[in-house]
């Protein structure tokens, strides 16, 4: 119960669908989505295999919450090895995918080779089958889904795929749902795409079944009443995650410039504010409204609008509509790391990054790397093809954005990502990144725990995987901030991750509410301890996987900017990451040895001997 019980297993190399039982064992032990996927992935592939190669597996997982009527239960996840990183990817995203996808049967999609020609996979309730996709290769996210629902004959279909951006293997291409929701980091899109698999159309009429209806309805009414009054639920619903702009700024944790500066004096027209604003010829704001995602109260998605207009949009009319707006994380990548305060010019680069599926955070850091080899006279226009990259170029951000999406001239460079594309001109030292994979919208020199978390981050830098926000904002000092990192990726990697929810209920909804829809959907007994040990299954499984794909205590690491440079202004001036000092606490926490490899005990303690 809460589970399916069915795995879809998909040969694109035979063009075959076939129907497995849930491993009922590992789903006891890992829960599902990212813990579960992870563990079908360790045992369906060797983790040195090339991320492009045809022997990687691609999974779309769905959480025993997902599509029930727990509160955000709408998450799914991509599982793979990533083209960005070689090390495990697992991207979740929102939407309505992952709950159409559980709907029609399935708690997983497992796909293994390459297609000869490009197709799609069509799941219609316990039905499933490999149909041509050459008439929608080389087209957009925003012209397929549409011509999908048509082709097929259901309006409310459920579309989850890859534009331009994933066909030519961009190292960070994401894969996209309803138009501008993304499973978006890691280089997932590619992976896809290196198989020849443009999307996944579901559709599903059925119903997830819990073991105890009772006490499951008890549980999420618990839930409910705590989220629905929180604060912290008014505050994303009225001003998403675009609100942390003005707190990382003022900080001193918002990357500019490719983190040579952590404060930008564009702030003002970046902010909420100013996407509440009306500005241009038209007198238009930003921002038009929110939008929600399966089963969620919360609605922090944005929907926005450019000036028709502006430079970027003018004579274009499929940008001249409503679609994704700005949240903090692409509106810090596309515009303070990049030094852009043209609000219509960011959001332009985030559309035509939902339209063809392109991380907006790997984006955003491929291109201020270029920016600044740009500025250092490493590269001239004659590689870039005449754009002009100097940092707060908005012309240069619209063009490269738009390259980069259909892979054409400089475009193709700088989608290999920061780290390939400085390392080809020499100045590798320019990539923020770890393990390959930019950095999101926290400086970590000002975050000490988050330092600790990039730094360790399984999926490489990111921000979701660990939770020190609250320590780092109010101290500097580094007492306490391993063991918060260790304990929040372990919470994380189970109960949100897994589970099938949101991590943006964390604030008002605690481990032991979410302990109960899990006892309540699931036949054997969860509660917070066994919540907190299979996230830490599950972590140490993919550093396991990781260390088989050959990274070691080398990549848990920062560039040399976070390390040797000290912040110039903010709250941390002159402060650099010490990561130093954090590391071997971290890892001795985790029961690791000085090389970061799971020693013997631990292994066995966690059943993964």
């Amino acid at each position: 119960m809460g589970w399916t019980g069915k795995i879809l297993r998909v040969d694109l190399t035979a063009g075959t669908c076939v129907s497995e039982a849930l491993n009922r064992e590992w789903a006891e032990q890992y829960m599902g989505q990212r813990g579960l996927a992870t563990k079908y992935l360790m045992e369906s592939m060797d983790p040195a295999v090339d991320a492009l190669d045809p022997g990687n597996v691609l999974i779309f997982a769905t959480g025993p919450l997902t599509g029930t009527m727990a509160p955000t239960a709408g998450r799914y996840a991509v599982v793979t090895k990533g083209a960005l990183t070689g090390a495990i990817a697992c991207s979740n995203s929102g939407g309505k995918v992952g709950a159409e996808i559980k709907l029609a049967g399935w708690d997983m999609v497992i796909i293994s080779g390459r297609a000869a020609k490009p197709v799609y996979l069509w799941i219609h309730d316990d039905k499933a089958e490999l149909r041509d996709a050459g008439h929608l290769w080389g087209r957009s996210v925003w012209e397929i889904e549409p011509e999908l629902k048509s082709e097929l004959g259901d309006p409310a279909i459920k579309v989850a795929s890859i534009g331009r951006s994933g066909e030519q293997l961009v190292r960070y291409a994401c894969v996209v749902n309803e138009l501008h929701r993304a499973a978006g980091r890691s280089g997932v899109g590619a992976v896809m795409g290196s198989k020849n698999l443009k999307a996944i159309a579901a559709r599903g009429t059925g119903g997830v079944t819990v073991h105890d209806p009772k006490a499951f309805m008890a549980a999420v009414a618990n839930a409910k009443s705590t989220l629905q009054p929180h604060p912290s639920r008014t505050r994303l619903m009225k001003l998403g995650t675009h609100a942390m702009m003005d707190v990382t700024n003022a900080h001193g944790s918002l990357p500019t410039r490719n983190d040579r500066d952590v404060q930008f004096e564009g702030t003002d027209k970046l902010n909420v504010a100013a996407s509440q604003k009306p500005h241009g010829p038209n007198n238009v704001t930003n921002l038009i409204t929110n939008k929600a995602c399966f089963a969620c109260t919360i609605a922090c998605g944005r929907i926005a609008q450019i000036d028709p207009e502006h430079f970027s949009v003018k004579g274009k009319p499929q940008y001249q509509g409503a679609s994704g707006g700005l949240e903090y994380e692409n509106v810090f990548a596309l515009g303070s790391m990049v030094g852009v305060d043209d609000i219509d010019a960011v959001t332009f680069a985030n559309f035509v990054c939902n339209e063809d599926g392109m991380d907006t955070i790997s984006h955003g850091g491929a291109v201020a790397a270029a920016m600044e080899l740009y500025e250092e006279g490493v590269i001239t226009k004659k590689e870039t093809g005449g754009i002009d990259l100097s940092f707060g170029s908005a012309e240069g951000l619209v063009k490269i954005t738009e390259l980069v999406a259909k892979g054409e001239g400089f475009g193709a460079e700088v989608g290999m990502g920061a780290k390939r594309l400085t390392e080809k001109y020499g100045r590798g030292e320019l990539a923020m990144v770890s393990k390959g994979q930019e950095f999101p919208g926290y400086d970590p020199r000002a975050m000490q725990g988050m330092a600790l978390a990039y730094a360790t981050s399984n999926r490489g830098a990111c921000h979701l995987r660990a939770s020190p926000f609250a320590s780092d904002f109010q101290t500097a000092e580094l007492e306490g901030k391993a063991e918060i990192v260790r304990t929040t990726q372990d919470e994380r990697a189970a109960m949100f991750d897994s589970a099938g929810i949101c991590a943006f209920i964390a604030a008002a909804v605690n481990i032991d509410q979410i302990a109960g829809m899990l006892d309540g959907a699931l036949e054997t007994k969860w509660d917070a301890d066994r919540i907190r040990i299979t996230g830490e299954r599950i972590w140490n499984l993919e550093k396991l996987f990781n260390l088989k794909a050959g990274l070691s205590k080398k990549d848990d690491t920062l560039p040399p900017r976070m390390l040797k440079e000290g912040a110039p202004s903010g709250t941390a001036k002159g402060h650099v990451a010490r990561l130093d000092e954090l590391l071997p606490e971290y890892y001795e926490l985790r029961g690791w040895d000085e090389e970061g490899v799971p020693r013997g005990q631990t292994l066995t303690r966690l059943g993964l001997t």
